[in-house]
């Protein structure tokens, strides 16, 4: 079954905006928002399965807690908003599993983010699924099961950062965090017709990981509007005082509704070298065309032209990625089970972990100098999210780990630079395959080029009203055997 969406019709899911309007109007408490919340969850997680924990008790508190500020006169930017964060967050006295199976130690303290969410007043919900170790664009595993797509129960939602994507994308959450070290945000946020934004690095603090993937992997958001989704950034931007990268404050909401004038958009259709191929599927070509034509209409000059990524780019992300994997094996403890490919990349991690990573994070001045010269002739790279649609949820079940890398390629091979290069990148909807499963494009900028890339998704968001396209609720039915 494929869900087409509520094309016409009125959307069942608000937004953040929304949700502090009912709130601020006293036409709703943070109370019933919560529970809404955690009754979608407990619905749909047979079916849906976005939630590796559901934080029930904690939450209802916070929710309470939160009623009792509002009518004391506090303000604060997420105040009473129900918000889901995924399973690589510490949370005190919650496991950290980050998509693992096995017995692993109760964070003592809440992660540097989840502490600015409590400040900013957010109720968090639960912590949500994601593929092991964050390392596949799936979601799914022996720990959990699978996580489905809600605009398409046969699906996977994507990953790493999946089960953030489902639960917002049906509407458990209005938005929630991920985390992305070649893709993970924006590619769950392209196959469930989110806005996923890959932040600067450093822009959310990783605190108490130091430099997740030894520099790849940051945090982001995922929400349904480019509003929610600034809101929630600047709400968790920030450093703590022992994060390694600290780029400059800026607040992410001024930027929505702040046309930056006429931009120069280079449409880049040219995937980087990897060691497997890939094609453009020829719907998200179209796609990715028609949003290039509606950006020539919004008064901006679009032209062919790709990032110059050269050759090495997979040399210098496979040691940095794989090493990565040894650092969080260390964190999780002894009595935790991996995949048989986790081992496999973990074995690789060992043998590139000495002087192939050290080259490898040296050369990345070179790469920002050669990828960045593009950014001499225009201000933002348009290019697809993914190479193709989202593949079915078992697709990569059976597997090994040659097998797995060359289908993770194939269908995403596009968005892990971003992340060696540290920049800012954002994915928003572009429509819907014939068979109605989302499509995603992603713009892209230099180094805190934030405010630039969600003042154009606003434009783009302006035209479009992607949140008025919600999946058809099928979560809290059965999932047919044959498509299990």
């Amino acid at each position: 079954m494929t869900a087409h969406g509520s094309l016409g019709r009125p959307p069942r899911f608000p937004t953040i905006g929304e949700q502090l309007y009912q709130l601020a109007s006293g036409t709703v408490t943070s109370a019933e928002l919560v529970r809404r919340s955690l009754r979608a969850i407990t619905a749909s997680q047979s079916t849906l399965n976005a939630f590796r924990v559901v934080l029930t008790e904690s939450a209802l508190a916070e929710a309470a807690d939160a009623d009792r500020r509002r009518a004391a006169g506090e303000q604060a930017p997420l105040l009473g908003i129900p918000i889901a964060v995924k399973d690589d967050v510490d949370i005190a006295g919650v496991p950290t599993s980050f998509g693992t199976a096995g017995r692993i130690r109760p964070a003592t303290e809440d992660a540097e983010m989840v502490r600015r969410l409590r400040e900013a007043g957010a109720v968090i919900v639960g912590k949500t699924n994601c593929c092991e170790l964050g390392q596949w664009p799936f979601t799914s595993g022996p720990a959990f099961g699978h996580t489905r797509n809600p605009w398409s129960r046969k699906h996977t939602p994507g990953g790493s950062s999946g089960g953030s994507a489902a639960a917002v994308a049906a509407g458990l959450v209005p938005a929630a965090i991920g985390s992305d070290g070649a893709g993970s945000v924006r590619v769950p946020a392209a196959w469930t017709h989110l806005v996923g934004i890959k932040p600067q690095r450093g822009r959310i603090s990783t605190w108490p990981v130091h430099d997740p993937f030894n520099g790849i992997t940051v945090n982001g958001v995922l929400a349904r509007t480019v509003a929610d989704a600034a809101l929630l950034l600047d709400a968790v931007s920030g450093n703590h005082e022992d994060d390694p990268f600290k780029p400059p404050p800026v607040l992410m909401s001024d930027s929505v509704g702040a046309a930056q004038g006429p931009l120069k958009i280079a449409l880049s259709t040219r995937f980087p070298f990897t060691f497997f191929g890939a094609k453009l599927h020829p719907e998200i070509r179209v796609a990715l065309s028609g949003v290039a034509e509606q950006l020539g209409m919004l008064g901006h000059t679009v032209m062919a032209g790709n990032p110059n990524y050269g050759l090495r780019l997979p040399l210098t992300f496979l040691p940095r990625s794989t090493a990565g994997l040894l650092d969080w094996a260390e964190r999780l403890g002894e009595d935790v089970t991996f995949d048989p490919r986790t081992e496999s990349n973990m074995r690789i991690g060992r043998l590139l972990s000495g002087s192939m990573l050290r080259h490898a994070r040296a050369s990345e001045p070179r790469l920002h100098r050669r990828v960045g010269e593009i950014f001499r002739s225009v201000d933002v790279v348009l290019a697809p999210t993914t190479a193709q649609p989202p593949p079915p949820a078992r697709r990569f079940d059976s597997l090994g780990p040659m097998g797995t890398d060359r289908a993770m390629i194939a269908a995403c091979p596009v968005t892990f630079p971003w992340n060696l290069l540290g920049w800012p990148s954002i994915s928003v909807p572009a429509g819907f395959t014939s068979d109605g499963l989302p499509i995603g494009v992603q713009l892209m900028g230099p180094a805190n080029s934030e405010p630039l890339l969600i003042s154009l998704a606003a434009e783009l968001e302006a035209i479009n009203g992607w949140a008025n396209k919600q999946p058809e609720i099928w979560w809290n039915t059965p999932v047919p055997t044959d498509h299990q």
